[in-house]
């Protein structure tokens, strides 16, 4: 399975126990928001005597989990996580304070916490109370792939914005007349599915809206630890209220609107329980930019835009956008008229394109293949 920022590859070199941390913390992405996704695994002699995994919804973090399960036997015990302990109060009180009274020998560390009311210090306790700490440097690279999003919102306090769009291989999304069927294969489609489970809002466009009458819901059956947000920029509020956006909203639908749009629709729309919020931009479209922030401000960790090429485009151009999945197909489309990933002006010289770093290239299904790339900011 893929990851849905980063696919994680399997790095089978790591330590068997920091492995089934790792696969832990995996098997709980999409339940952790806005906290990240942790395992821990006890070890005492040679057998595992506690494992732990965090849920946003039962509050108790993995060590604390995993220290639980081990009783008695977590006293002189090696301890494998895959994110620094915490160090202060929350909804919980500090890991690291946990592990020191459960009196364990040794914590190997597979990443430090990038929030900055820890960095360092819940390491830094354990060693003061003469616990052996060590960073597994070999495990840090999956283990920050895993909590990206966490790591990037803790660094800008603002979500991951991933960009997703399936792609034909001469870089078209839609056909001029008929777009019945789809571009890719069901395989590619049960991965969006995982993506849109692990991501904590969907951003689309009214276009979109209009022409597919989409749900952009998760469809994974999996518990989450939060609602997925959809949300639709509509300046002008066009959005049916016999959509089945709205008519399945459930608190969990926003749109995003300007000042322009018409008080009375507005007030249809709330009516139906679909909050509406204004964005207003000098263009008179919505803004991105301040949807962006919103969307931080309440702590989402991670965003994906599904939407038409305009969208794609402005997206790309306000620089919201952070990385982008594109899903090729063996197709092509050909012809002016065939809607291209990103529409709008474009850039006007080679010199001006929008750059991406660290491209990734992904197999998807049998003659299919991703692509995931990072924007190059300055």
């Amino acid at each position: 399975m893929l990851h849905p920022y980063s696919t994680i590859e399997r790095i089978e070199v790591l330590n068997p126990y920091m492995r089934e941390a790792m696969d832990l913390a995996r098997a709980r992405m999409g339940q952790t928001s806005p906290n990240p996704s942790v395992g821990c695994v006890i070890v005492r002699d040679g057998e595992v005597v506690g494992r732990g995994a965090h849920i946003y919804a039962n509050k108790d973090h993995a060590e604390v989990v995993a220290l639980a399960q081990a009783g008695s036997a977590a006293k002189d015990a090696d301890v494998y996580v895959t994110l620094e302990p915490c160090s202060y109060h929350g909804r919980t009180g500090p890991c690291a304070d946990a592990l020191i009274a459960a009196g364990v020998r040794h914590v190997y560390v597979a990443m430090q916490d990038p929030n900055p009311m820890v960095s360092g210090e819940g390491m830094h306790r354990l060693r003061a109370a003469g616990i052996g700490v060590e960073m597994d440097h070999i495990a840090q690279v999956e283990a920050a792939r895993i909590n990206e999003p966490f790591t990037h919102f803790m660094r800008t306090q603002r979500p991951l914005v991933t960009l997703k769009s399936a792609v034909t291989l001469d870089g078209k999304i839609a056909a001029p007349e008929d777009n019945e069927g789809w571009i890719t294969s069901e395989s590619a489609r049960r991965h969006v599915q995982s993506i849109r489970h692990w991501s904590d809002v969907m951003i689309t466009g009214i276009g979109t809206v209009l022409a597919d009458d989409c749900l952009l819901t998760d469809r994974t059956g999996v518990e989450r630890s939060r609602p997925l947000l959809r949300v639709v920029l509509d300046s002008q509020l066009r959005l049916p209220l016999v959509s089945r956006m709205v008519v399945t909203a459930d608190n969990d639908v926003m749109v995003a609107t300007t000042t322009a749009a018409s008080p009375a629709r507005r007030k249809a729309l709330e009516d139906k329980g679909v909050e509406v919020m204004v964005f207003d931009s000098e263009t008179g479209r919505v803004s991105l930019e301040l949807l962006i922030q919103e969307l931080g401000r309440r702590r989402y960790l991670s965003a994906m835009i599904e939407a038409g090429s305009k969208v794609n485009w402005g997206a790309l151009d306000s620089e919201v956008v952070d990385k982008v999945f594109f899903y090729y197909a063996p197709k092509i489309l050909g012809g002016m008229q065939s809607l291209p990933i990103a529409g709008g002006l474009g850039r006007r010289r080679r010199a001006d394109a929008i750059l991406l770093e660290d491209v990734r290239l992904h197999p998807v299904a049998p003659e299919e293949f991703a692509v995931e790339a990072w924007l190059k900011k300055d």
